[in-house]
């Protein structure tokens, strides 16, 4: 049975910088307390982001009658679920063919047999999965596949599904594409949990190329884990006026306790200090500190993480495959661990190695 290599990886995001006018924004909906705006500033300082991007673009001022130059976001009239997945169905495309268009398919194009689409903030039918077969010149007759709603672990399950391809199917090449627009569900809320879950968010979108030729990082394995009595720590909800993500301080405490109840099933066997990359999705950076305490990393271990999070903030399924962009070149033979967590509290965990 051949082994499934993820050849290339390429990233786009939109061209609206964001993080300091979303920012403003949130601690302008607490102006009434200032207490708890104070609160609010203190704690989104220690976020460890500088920059996120969006397709919305913001108006000059945070304070302002509306957050976008458009009007949609207009301060006590914010769009409901319809009008936010028309914006979706009209942005999404364009991003998704701009990371696609970076692959550098060439003639490949023409060869992708496969099509696997993650997505949790947006949803049409028909939808972005034909758009980029429309777009992207792929054959009609590719094999689709959509992997809805689960979150920011989706692209490790939508990796999952092309290594089973490619093992069934040698000749197979799979594209995966993980297309995010976070910021459409932006709110008006003076709930302080909620402004900080929303100073996370930003918009990207990944493409990945995966078959059997030996190069890129060969996929050497996944395993799922389920945290106990956690279901209600992230949930994302569709609600009449967008989607709405709880996402509790008790996260990291979670993922800390599952993951040193199972680190041995997760990295096959070897200690965390034989492992030689962590592509760990950057949910947050309270989430980064407690993988690096739960499994003792060293303190540059996650390195290429933080970096992601501090230059794109948490982009759902895209975030972790902007990891592992950074680690294509690196030199041959080297191990390496992913993971990404999600609604349920779920964590998505691989195993892969360079192949040069």
């Amino acid at each position: 049975m051949p082994d499934a290599y993820l050849n290339r990886i390429a990233t786009a995001v939109p061209s609206n910088e964001v993080h300091g006018f979303f920012l403003r924004f949130a601690a302008s909906q607490l102006r009434d307390d200032p207490r708890r705006q104070a609160v609010f500033a203190r704690m989104a300082d220690r976020g460890g982001i500088v920059n996120r991007f969006s397709c919305i673009r913001p108006a000059g001022d945070p304070d302002g009658e509306s957050v976008d130059v458009e009007g949609t976001f207009r301060r006590g009239a914010f769009p409901g679920t319809g009008e936010r997945m028309a914006l979706f169905e009209a942005w999404a495309p364009h991003l998704a063919e701009a990371a696609i268009g970076k692959l550098d398919l060439g003639e490949d194009r023409s060869g992708i047999t496969h099509l696997v689409v993650t997505s949790c903030t947006g949803f049409s039918a028909p939808g972005i999965d034909l758009d980029i077969v429309a777009r992207c010149g792929l054959s009609p007759s590719v094999e689709r596949t959509m992997i809805g709603f689960m979150g920011c672990y989706a692209a490790i399950n939508a990796l999952k599904l092309a290594r089973h391809i490619v093992r069934s199917e040698p000749q197979a090449r799979v594209l995966c594409v993980n297309i995010e627009l976070c910021t459409l569900h932006l709110k008006e809320t003076t709930d302080l949990e909620r402004l900080l879950s929303f100073c996370l968010w930003g918009d990207g979108c990944a493409a990945a190329l995966v078959t059997s030729d030996p190069k890129g990082l060969r996929l050497d394995g996944f395993k799922a884990l389920l945290a106990a009595d956690s279901r209600e720590l992230m949930t994302w909800n569709v609600r009449d006026d967008g989607f709405d993500m709880v996402l509790s301080g008790r996260v990291p405490k979670a993922i800390d306790t599952v993951l040193r109840r199972h680190s041995a099933e997760v990295l096959k066997g070897r200690r965390p200090d034989e492992i030689d990359l962590w592509a760990v999705h950057p949910g947050g950076r309270s989430v980064l500190d407690a993988v690096s305490e739960a499994l003792d990393l060293a303190d540059d271990a996650l390195d290429t993480s933080r970096a992601v999070l501090r230059e794109n903030g948490n982009m759902s399924s895209a975030t972790v495959m902007f990891v592992l962009e950074r680690m294509l070149d690196r030199p041959r033979g080297l191990f390496g661990s992913a993971m990404a967590f999600g609604p349920g509290l779920t964590a998505e965990t691989m195993l892969f190695e360079t192949a040069g």
